[in-house]
């Protein structure tokens, strides 16, 4: 009687450990311990300054608007930069090459035509970088072209705009339409209101260079700034690939570094600029323009290193080299050269070499109303110093000379006529009788 229950006792018991192992299995599969919640890590921001965008970094320092019986313009940068929002509103066509490459003659007549504005920059602007300032029609491939001259050309008749674009050291140009949408505007608010601005003058130069100042005095403010630091270690976080990998040296009583075994960063504490240089990433391959300096204001934006207001100023490509101008109210600071830039050589994805400042403006603490003399009359002086040869002269503006009074820790900013000659900026004062001081590099 036993043995005829074997068998099915044995089926039951196999079945029960097959669903034992299917109650097992489903167990391990839908299992989901409880664990504690890990917090996330505070993310390290490293931000210095501010991050600008490009339209912020690439300004023109003047404008002049030529009529058929005067000539106005103005250095201004709230009403620059009304101009510039109105173009942004704009979109250009049909851009083409011009024929030839003008020589300097044709170019200075080509300036002093009149029914046209012109855009002043300091440094060559790649065309491609400018898109995001000036709009161009959606099928227009760029060329890797830069200009320092915008020149925008119009028709009285039919208020139709031309956009030139002019690089005065290759004498290449670039031309093209605006779309006859957005013209009736922006003829009413630049070209019509244009006529409300300072009277200029063009000056008479026997070379073929093409020179225009106000005609009468200017005047502009002295302001004294109290002297604000950001603190070198922050730079040290921002630059270097682990900061806590970095040593602290004191070299002697102006100077400190800080390295590892890739990079360096010396501080001169009596100037307040830094010094870093990464070797080892040095990009010695040819690169366009435009790339470049999108790589280099990307790198500033990285760590938010626009801490006072910093233009783009000029571009070397072969050397990767970039650099941005400080500028006050609208005015560039050109003296003492090096402690107002930023300067970068760019590498292999990330800063070769960077030169800047880590002092601060703070809010201005004094200002003082300066009339400085008329361009017109600073022109004068400068034709007759026998120091210079006024011929090579390529443009008097005004500006600001830095003092820097380690004592009292301020900063005042002087207003002084300057002269460009041979990518060299000089300030000119009464004293020198035209023969003022170098102050530029490249």
């Amino acid at each position: 009687m036993g043995l005829k229950y074997i068998e099915p006792v044995k089926s039951i018991i196999l079945l029960l450990l097959v669903l034992l192992s299917i109650t097992f299995t489903f167990s391990i599969w839908t299992y989901s311990p409880r664990l504690d919640t890990i917090e996330q890590s505070p993310t390290v921001d490293i931000s210095i300054g501010e991050r600008r965008k490009v339209q912020d970094i690439i300004k023109p320092y003047k404008i002049l608007i030529k009529y058929e019986e005067s000539l106005n313009g103005t250095t201004d940068q709230i009403r620059i930069d009304s101009i510039m929002r109105e173009m942004n509103s704009w979109k250009v066509t049909q851009l083409v090459p011009g024929q030839n490459e003008m020589n300097k003659g044709q170019m200075k007549a080509f300036f002093e035509d009149t029914n046209q504005f012109t855009l002043y920059f300091q440094g060559d602007v790649p065309l491609p970088v400018y898109e995001e300032i000036l709009p161009f029609e959606d099928n227009i491939r760029l060329p890797e072209f830069s200009f320092d001259r915008l020149v925008v050309k119009w028709n009285p008749k039919e208020i139709a705009f031309e956009v030139h674009f002019i690089n005065r050291a290759t004498g290449i140009h670039y031309h093209g339409k605006v779309a006859p949408e957005d013209t009736m505007t922006s003829y009413r608010n630049i070209v019509i209101e244009g006529e409300n601005l300072p009277s200029y003058t063009e000056v008479n130069v026997q070379e073929p260079v093409y020179l225009a100042v106000p005609t009468e005095r200017v005047t502009m403010n002295q302001i004294v700034y109290y002297q604000e630091e950001i603190s070198p270690t922050r730079f040290r976080d921002a630059l270097f690939n682990d900061p806590n990998a970095v040593r602290r040296s004191q070299v002697d009583g102006k100077h400190e570094e800080f390295g590892d075994d890739h990079a360096l960063l010396v501080v001169n504490t009596e100037s307040k600029m830094l010094n870093f240089a990464h070797p080892a990433v040095e990009n010695r391959e040819e690169v366009k323009p435009s790339t470049l300096l999108t790589d280099v204001i990307d790198s500033i934006n990285e760590h938010g290193g626009w801490t006072d207001s910093f233009r783009f100023s000029y571009i070397n490509s072969y050397s990767h080299y970039v650099r941005f101008q400080l500028f006050i109210q609208g005015y560039p600071v050109l003296e003492p050269a090096g402690i107002t830039e930023i300067a970068q050589y760019y590498g292999v994805n990330r800063a070769f070499r960077y030169i800047r400042p880590y002092y601060t403006l703070d809010v201005g603490v004094d200002e003082e109303e300066v009339s400085l003399p008329s361009g017109a009359a600073i022109a004068n002086e400068l034709k007759e110093s026998e120091k210079i040869d006024f011929g090579t002269v390529e443009e008097i503006t005004t500006g600001y000379m830095m003092r820097h009074d380690l004592e009292k820790r301020i900063f005042v900013m002087e207003p002084a006529w300057f002269y460009y000659i041979k990518g060299r900026w000089f300030s000119y004062t009464a004293e020198d009788q035209g023969g003022g001081e170098q102050i530029g590099l490249e």
